[in-house]
């Protein structure tokens, strides 16, 4: 399939962005940007991935086991309330640190306040934001992008008329800062992070921003101008002035202490002496790339990123039809959209747009995405802008592997290996397990594993590296590498099970069950009226709980390792508390049937194993997929899927259900209700989980392969009718694409990156095209090989 032989992926403006909301997002996955488009001021705004307030210490409570027989004991009672309070009381800990902004360039124009021609765009498939504009003298044109092969950012600024360039540059940063400068060409702002930064959304602390001799991360980010076409520049008052220049180059890169920071931390720990020659400091970190890529001219610059991201974002396609708002502002487009036109081509390029998000926010090598992928500008962002690991970071990397960015899963999968080194002290300090790692609700920079402050509903939950674990096991599905398995993944996903082989105890009828446990930032009413969040065994814990340790037996059977914990792993599953359901016919979300404090609740945590898990589906438990169903349909009667990431949540949840027009009808309800000018997700505020999760709903409905077969067009919605779609990636390591008309598949391309065994399921029996030419009705299963292309029809 031509990647752009139907439209363009671009986001379009008539108009600057007047708020963040509306600016346009740009990455390498280190470095992050949000162009504004503005003429006469234009404001740049930056990000970087280690930039966050805090450094590295111990934020473990110590007194925390001394309460867990108590809390337990309370909770075998039925004294929910009292359990909970003993809880908040003594078992949580401090809050995670929060992601920073790092500053802005901002650029002024004067002479062109009153610009005709206006024109502001970011095109998903160059990763270029592009504005152009012009006044009564001249055109003016503005790219800007960020470089992942030479790991700069990138501004060009061109005049149509010789010499029409005359520009004020300057850093800024909302932390604390100076801004110096070595050579006329060059800026460089140097700046500290904030030793703390309290959670301002959880609760009320005197002081909300601390600085501290010492502490905090140390960050520069340096400009540097090269102008050509007669002009000059000096500086003035801190700025680069810049006169009568035909085009200006600007280059950005930031670098900070971090690996310092981290390896001082980690050899004061050990007694050992630190090697500082590994560590590279942030000015050396700058002056290396800006050196680097100020040897190519800007066309170069900007070939090595278009070929790097192209080589990556043309690995799919989607056309959905419906292309005549094309040429429109979006948000025109938007606009429209709410009040009930038909757009399918918008739908895809939101599909498209969280594709783009992911390979801005997360490259090998780079910080995993965080609440808002890489994209701040809040000293005390939402939320702190954490890894928030009981739904929000997992809902970030849903799309990875369907949607063909496998190795952008790394950044990921190396957070949960530095996670498990914090959560062993945590599992052994706040929960006396023998062995294993635990992580909880929130996450940082730092790896914070412990509970977070505030309450038990959110921060005591202990399962946040038992649903980490699934995306280790996720990238082995997708990308059948036996090493991979070995090293990285399995005994990974061991260590998680067993903290919970410690963390179940013997509850109702000798099964075993978590105890205290939560469902997500969910509550019932106890007997006594009260609203409580701490019981036993929801069915959010025993469905990870579950699903990690099948996952843990399967790759020991794989690897052929581990007889012994093969035999401790069965015997629990066992013994395992069951999945329930209520008298009402829904799937209980708590070890009884407890009245609903919220029954329109934005988590549906009970319903993990139909969606992300495959544990509920209607091969192998018809009446607990039945019961989703009913559950689905009673949490949003009540309210449910209000937030931008709850919704993107439910059209995964409706596609595995295979009710493609109520997958669909909740694709509507995001881009109609919970998404900014720039399609950013919004929660509200903006969090970018809703924009994953909405693109890994959309490739889930279009196939499926969790149940060890390619379920071709599973949910399919009337308002697709015609379609094509390349590049899809299944379980077993298969790349498909598709074309159906009038709701039915007309072909799917299915090409093997392995041998195996091929198993299709589709509503209609299909035909399999054979290399002489003739066809025959496909087998249960086909056995497949390794780079060859198979042809399905009707």
């Amino acid at each position: 399939m031509d990647n752009n032989r139907h439209h363009p992926w671009k986001l379009k403006y008539g108009q600057p962005a007047a708020v963040w909301e509306e600016a346009l997002p740009l990455g390498n996955g280190y470095m992050g940007a949000m162009v504004f488009g503005g003429t006469a001021k234009e404001q740049i705004q930056l990000n970087e991935d280690t930039l966050w307030s805090g450094f590295p210490r111990d934020t473990n409570n110590y007194e925390a086991l001394r309460y867990l027989k108590k809390v337990r004991e309370l909770v075998s009672s039925g004294k929910y309330g009292e359990a909970e309070d003993v809880v908040n009381a003594h078992m949580l800990g401090v809050n995670a640190q929060a992601y920073m902004p790092l500053g802005d360039l901002l650029l002024e124009q004067a002479g062109v306040e009153n610009c005709t021609a206006y024109e502001r765009e970011l095109d998903l498939d160059s990763g270029i934001a592009r504005v152009t504009y012009q006044n009564e003298q001249r055109a003016f044109t503005r790219e800007v992008f960020i470089s992942a092969p030479d790991k700069v950012g990138v501004v060009h600024v061109t005049s149509a008329v010789p010499g029409g360039l005359h520009l004020e540059l300057a850093l800024s940063s909302q932390l604390k800062h100076t801004v110096s400068s070595e050579t006329e060409q060059q800026l460089v702002l140097h700046g500290r992070c904030p030793s703390h930064i309290a959670d301002n959304y959880h609760q009320d602390h005197p002081v909300a921003v601390r600085y501290e001799e010492g502490l905090g991360i140390a960050f520069e980010l340096h400009l540097q101008v090269q102008v050509t076409g007669g002009g000059s520049i000096h500086h003035s008052d801190g700025k680069l002035v810049i006169s009568g220049a035909d085009r200006v180059l600007l280059l950005l890169a930031a670098g900070t202490d971090y690996e310092e920071v981290r390896s001082r931390a980690s050899h004061k720990k050990s007694g050992a002496a630190q090697d500082s020659a590994v560590i590279v400091s942030p000015a050396d970190l700058c002056a290396s790339r800006l050196t680097a890529a100020a040897g190519k001219s800007y066309e170069e610059l900007r070939r090595r990123h278009t070929e790097d991201h192209q080589a990556v974002f043309r690995r799919m396609d989607l056309d959905l039809g419906g292309h005549e708002a094309d040429n429109l502002p979006t948000d025109e487009r938007l606009a429209a959209y709410k009040n009930g036109q038909e757009d399918p081509a918008l739908e895809a390029l939101l599909f498209q747009y969280g594709r783009y998000l992911l390979m801005g926010s997360s490259r090998a090598g780079t910080q995993a995405a965080n609440l808002q992928g890489i994209w701040n500008n809040h000293v005390q962002p939402p939320w702190n802008s954490n890894y928030t690991t009981n739904i929000n970071t997992q809902m970030n990397y849903w799309l990875a592997e369907v949607c063909n960015l496998s190795e952008f899963h790394e950044p990921l999968i190396e957070l949960i290996k530095e996670l498990s080194e914090t959560g062993a002290r945590t599992a052994a300090i706040h929960y006396g397990a023998r062995g294993g790692w635990v992580a909880h609700h929130n996450v940082d920079l730092w790896k914070a594993s412990n509970p977070s402050g505030g309450d038990a509903s959110w921060a005591f939950w202990p399962m946040g590296g038992v649903w980490l674990s699934r995306h280790l096991w996720e990238h082995y599905e997708f990308t059948p590498d036996a090493v991979y398995l070995e090293e990285t993944a399995y005994p990974l996903m061991k260590g998680a099970a067993l903290f919970c082989l410690d963390w179940l105890v013997e509850g109702p009828d000798g099964q075993l069950v978590t105890s205290p446990s939560t469902s997500p930032e969910n509550r019932f009413v106890t007997e006594d009226g009260r609203a409580s969040s701490i019981s036993m065994g929801s069915a959010m814990d025993m469905s990870l709980i579950n699903e990690l340790m099948q996952h843990c037996l399967q790759a020991a059977r794989i690897l052929g390792v581990d007889p012994e914990f093969q035999a401790e792993l069965e015997k629990t599953l066992s013994r395992l508390s069951p999945l329930k359901i209520a008298e009402d016919g829904r799937l209980q979300e708590w070890i009884y049937d407890f009245t609903e404090s919220e029954p329109g609740h934005r988590h549906v945590s009970h319903l993990y194993s139909l969606y992300p898990g495959n544990r509920i589906n209607k091969r192998d438990t018809p009446e607990l997929l039945e019961a989703s169903r009913l559950s689905l349909q009673k949490r949003i009667a009540s309210g449910g899927g209000h937030t931008g990431w709850s919704c993107a949540w439910l059209i995964n949840l409706y596609a595995r259900l295979e009710d493609g027009d109520s997958a669909y009808g909740f694709v509507r309800t995001l881009l109609t209700r919970s998404v900014y000018p720039n399609l950013f997700d919004a929660h509200p505020p903006f969090q970018i989980d809703g924009n994953f999760g909405a693109a890994a709903g959309i490739a889930e409905m279009l196939l499926q392969s969790h149940l060890g077969e390619l379920t071709l067009l599973p949910a399919l919605p009337r308002a697709w009718k015609n379609g094509r779609i390349s590049g899809l990636k299944a379980r077993g390591g298969y790349v498909v694409d598709m074309d159906w008309q009038d709701g039915l598949l007309v072909s799917a391309r299915i090409t093997a990156k392995y041998d195996g065994l091929l198993r299709l399921s589709y509503a209609q029996e299909l035909k399999l095209q054979l290399p002489d030419g003739s066809t025959q009705v496909v087998e249960p299963a086909i056995e497949v090989k390794a780079g060859v292309t198979y042809l399905v029809t009707l």
